[in-house]
């Protein structure tokens, strides 16, 4: 009976033990089966020397860049049960009746070699692969049945009758478990026995590793760990062993000379000291997907690696970051902190949380800490801080005054932000709390505060107080829409005696957004643009001197001095040091930001408390962080950045790097610029994916590239790790990608070069065919110019000469206008002179007449008015005589043509009948043709008659008509 109550008892302490829970959780990201697309159950993960992860999953090999994952079938779609990496980076696995390595080929894509060939058909029914040892590039595989011996090209089988059982490493030995003999060693090609004990014959081993000097610990599946000394085993008693049996241990590994992981069957992941006290534990209640834990890796960054039976598991172990959540049932924004006398207090958006810490590790993240509610506190904790020794609490309620688990309001008015000693001694006398309706006093008095009542003047919400360091009357207050205020209090501190108001016309960048804080002993005002102190000579603030032009053009919200002398800072949801241990750059500080916080902080509500360098508490919207601050600038470190698939597409997608730099067998850290892939023209749309495996930082790591060739500059940073490029001109390209943390910390670049080739119609040989082409052209077009020139000179001459004769023509035609208006003006002439003479015959006719009458009047004197009327009358016939002299030039002038035609035509005409027919042509009447002629008109009847015959006309026909149509006639 006291046996059995021992073993309650035992399991009772055990079990309390296991369910504490640590202050600080490490990041832990899970991975589904959905996201990297392969079988549900892990069984092993291993890393190699470039940082790239493989895990032995049920479908195959599966790989992970940081990024992008990628599953490696083996040829009989086995799982994969083990890995091993060698150190030419060849990774060996193990599957059912299968085993072999995955090696780079030429263009960097992993292809399996199998070496199930080098053993008889007899021996190749092997069932699962276990497990994988790997020393001196030699490798050992173990399954149930057999261990197989690779080395130098050729497997050896060791085979017994009964069953192997394990295989491990440790002090660069192979161990193995026989169920008859024990632990054996391998040694000089043979398995030599190395602890015959006999609980080994019962118990099952899990792992072999160091423990200290010639000391190997050994652990069990069902019955905890045991010391191997001398050969002997030693049970190592521990405060988890109950856990250990009931959960059974799977798989151990070392994390470092102190420190073990242990990973159970249905308990997560322990982490225990050498003397068996758990350090840190890891299971579905802190966020682990499954507790059936198959393998641990510490990888390069010390932080570990889980395989499950159910997916996979990140553990930021080693990160200097971790969370905490004070309810872990509710996701609660945290708002203050405070570390008073043994224990940790958290205010929050749901009360007050306390939890006892027991530790004497120094930084507080790795204490045992089980939160409980301070009663009396459901609501708003916006402040916690300590004066004489006492813990106030600024509460949506008031002031409370909290002692062990209980809070007792000291005032309850709506809404207290934080408090503000007005002296710099011990004990404060006074404690001013800023409130949602000004200040309020707190007076200490018999070893206890005390409401000590509203100080009135100023009705405005003050979340930001600051006592003035030269005057404890001046508080110096900000509200982050209205401005600065410095209130000046009466020497009873009961009421205000001045306030004044500072906003952007005393020097400040803007009205609004202004945060008052004490740093570095003075009173300074973190703004939309900077940090700006008063400066009490001007009146006016100016630029706080301190920090040179380190955070101009900076909006800061929040600033708290740690112990060290340190800023913190919060700047649009990012977190900010400037640590003045660390001078760079000119100034006297180095300012690092913490990008794992960025937005997680409170907007609007930023808190940070720092405790000392190893314990930083900074406010969250879900829980709130901790901070080792040493730890992580031990840290930081370079990122790295590694290419991952290349593939390039066109009518069908194919991949042509994937992932690895080979050079004649050998895997290199860069790309050999002695054979660069060619990719055909029809190819020439390529898909980039990058990657880094600073896996603490994968949400905060960014990238730039740039395609030399192509893009003038860098790409932009950001968190994108993929870039397609379409229609890439032929000629040679390297694509460069580097990744970053933060501003500074940037990785090296890695390049990867490669050529697009012209199409077949854009080569060489093809550019030589088009020079002759050209060429060829050129003369053909040489040749059909020259003949078109003469061609057109021929036209031209052509064309000249048809413009020679229409000008000749024109001339002709112009002459001819010229001759038909000369015969015009002449034709006028010969008409009015033909009226002149007219006009004679007419004064004839009155000659006669006066004639007549003179010799019938006998009036013949000289003097007589008939006879000077004669004598007028004759002078002006004889003009009129001279005017026909004039005509008979003109009319034989201008009708000389028609003379000639009518001369042409009837020789027989005599000059008489050619002017008889040049006044007929004239249409003259008969009357006017006798006047002109001097004859009767019984004389024109004759002439027309006698005309007429020798014109041969009839006598229908009109001789004027006749006359003017040979008048028309051009001559030939």
């Amino acid at each position: 009976m006291y046996k059995v109550l021992l073993i309650v008892l035992s399991l009772f302490i055990g079990y309390q033990a296991s369910a504490q829970d640590l202050l600080g959780i490490p990041q832990i990201v899970n991975y589904n089966n959905e996201q990297y697309n392969a079988g549900i159950q892990n069984w092993e993960v291993k890393q190699d020397k470039h940082g790239i992860l493989y895990f032995g999953n049920n479908e195959g090999l599966l790989t992970f860049n940081g990024r992008y994952w990628n599953l490696y079938r083996l040829p009989n779609y086995t799982s994969v049960r083990s890995i091993g990496i060698d150190s030419k980076n060849r990774i060996y696995v193990g599957g059912q009746d299968e085993f072999g390595y995955f090696y780079p080929n030429e263009h960097g894509i992993l292809k399996y070699t199998s070496l199930l060939n080098l053993i008889p058909e007899n021996l190749r029914k092997l069932a699962d692969l276990w497990d994988i040892s790997v020393i001196n590039d030699e490798v050992f595989f173990r399954s149930v049945n057999a261990i197989l011996h690779y080395k130098d090209g050729v497997v050896k089988s060791y085979k017994l009758s009964t069953t192997w059982q394990f295989m491990g490493m440790a002090n660069n030995k192979v161990f193995s478990q026989n169920q008859l003999v024990g632990l054996m060693v391998f040694d000089h090609d043979m398995w030599k026995p190395f602890c015959t004990d006999t609980i080994l014959k019962r118990f099952s081993v899990t792992a072999v590793l160091p423990y200290g000097g010639d000391t190997l610990l050994v652990s069990t599946l069902k019955h905890g760990f045991y010391l191997m000394v001398n050969n002997k085993l030693v049970p190592l008693k521990t405060k988890l062993d109950p856990v250990f049996f009931n959960d059974r241990v799977y798989f151990v590994n070392q994390i470092n000379k102190n420190l073990y992981g242990v990973g159970t069957t249905s308990g997560g992941v322990y982490i225990m000291n050498r003397h068996g006290e758990l350090v840190q534990k890891y299971n579905y209640r802190e966020g682990l997907q499954n507790n059936n834990v198959r393998s641990i890796l510490l990888d390069r960054d010390k932080n570990m690696w889980l395989a499950l039976d159910d997916g996979i598991a990140y553990v930021a172990i080693n990160s200097a970051v971790k969370n905490i959540f004070p309810d872990r049932n509710k996701q609660i924004t945290s708002y203050a902190f405070r570390k008073f006398n043994q224990s940790i207090y958290i205010g929050t958006s749901n009360g007050l949380y306390t939890a006892t810490l027991n530790s004497t590790n120094p930084d507080l993240s790795y204490a045992p800490a089980n939160f409980e509610e301070v009663k009396n506190t459901k609501g708003q904790v916006w402040g916690l801080d300590e004066f004489n020794n006492q813990l106030l609490m600024a509460h949506e309620d008031g002031t409370y005054l909290v002692r062990d688990n209980n809070a007792k309001p000291l005032y309850s008015l709506p809404g207290t932000w934080m408090y503000q000693s007005l002296d710099n001694v011990y004990p404060s006398s006074e404690v001013i709390a800023g409130t949602y309706w000004g200040l309020q006093k707190l007076v200490y008095n018999g070893g206890t505060f005390a409401n000590g009542g509203k100080i009135e003047g100023l009705r405005e919400t003050l979340r930001f107080i600051v006592a003035d360091n030269n005057n404890p009357d001046y508080i110096w207050a900000s509200h982050p829409y209205h401005g600065v205020y410095k209130i000046e209090l009466k020497p009873d501190h009961k009421s205000i005696l001045h306030t004044t108001m500072y906003t952007d016309k005393d020097g400040l960048p803007s009205k609004l957004y202004n945060y008052v804080f004490h740093i570095k002993n003075r009173v300074v005002i973190a703004t939309t643009n900077g940090v700006y102190e008063f400066d009490a000579a001007k009146k006016r603030f100016i630029r706080l001197k301190l920090l040179g032009d380190a955070l101009n053009d900076v909006s800061i919200q929040y600033m708290k001095e740690d112990n060290e002398g340190n800023i913190w800072f919060v700047t649009n949801k990012k977190v900010g040091v400037i640590d003045f241990k660390k001078p760079a750059g000119g100034n006297p500080f180095t300012i690092y930001y913490l990008p794992e916080l960025d937005g997680k902080v409170v907007g609007g509500f930023e808190s940070i408390y720092a405790f000392d360098s190893k314990n930083i508490f900074i406010g969250a919207n879900k829980g709130a962080y901790h901070v080792n601050y040493e730890k992580y600038i031990e840290n930081i470190t370079k990122p790295n950045v590694v290419l991952g698939m290349i593939r390039i597409f066109g009518k069908k997608d194919s991949v042509v790097f994937g992932g690895y730099f080979v050079k004649k067998g050998v895997i290199e850290d860069k790309q050999s610029e002695q054979s660069l892939p060619e990719y055909t023209n029809s190819l020439n749309s390529i898909h980039f994916e990058y990657a880094s495996t600073l896996f603490e930082h994968d949400k905060n790591i960014k990238f730039s590239y740039q395609l030399v060739g192509f893009d003038r500059e860098w790409s932009a940073w950001s968190t994108k790790s993929e870039k397609d490029y379409t229609n890439l001109p032929a000629g040679k390209y390297t694509f460069n990608v580097k990744a970053r943390t933060d501003v500074g910390n940037e990785s090296a670049m890695v390049s990867y070069s490669f050529v697009v080739l012209p199409a077949w119609y854009n080569t060489v040989w093809m550019k030589i065919v088009y020079l002759l082409v050209i060429i060829l052209l050129i003369r053909l077009i040489i040749r059909w110019q020259k003949r078109k020139h003469i061609k057109e000179q021929e036209r031209m001459s052509y064309l000249h000469q048809l413009e020679l004769d229409r000008n000749e023509k024109e001339i002709v035609r112009l002459q001819n206008e010229k001759l038909e208006a000369d015969v015009n003006y002449k034709n006028k002439e010969l008409s009015t002179m033909t009226m002149h003479l007219v006009q004679r015959g007419k004064v004839l006719a009155k000659i006669k007449e006066v004639i007549s009458t003179v010799i019938k009047n006998h009036d013949i004197s000289e003097s007589s008015p008939s006879f000077r009327h004669l004598i007028r009358l004759i002078r002006d016939v004889e003009k009129k005589d001279q005017e026909l002299d004039h005509m008979s030039v003109h009319f034989n002038h201008v009708n000389t043509e028609f003379f000639n035609k009518l001369k042409d035509l009837y020789p027989d005409l005599s000059q008489n009948d050619l002017k008889f027919c040049a006044y007929l042509s004239m249409n003259l009447s008969s009357k006017e043709m006798a006047q002109l002629m001097n004859v009767t008109i019984k004389a024109i009847e004759v002439g027309r008659y006698r005309l007429r015959k020798k014109l041969q006309l009839k006598p229908e026909t009109n001789l004027y008509e006749f006359l003017i149509e040979i008048a028309r006639q051009k001559t030939p």
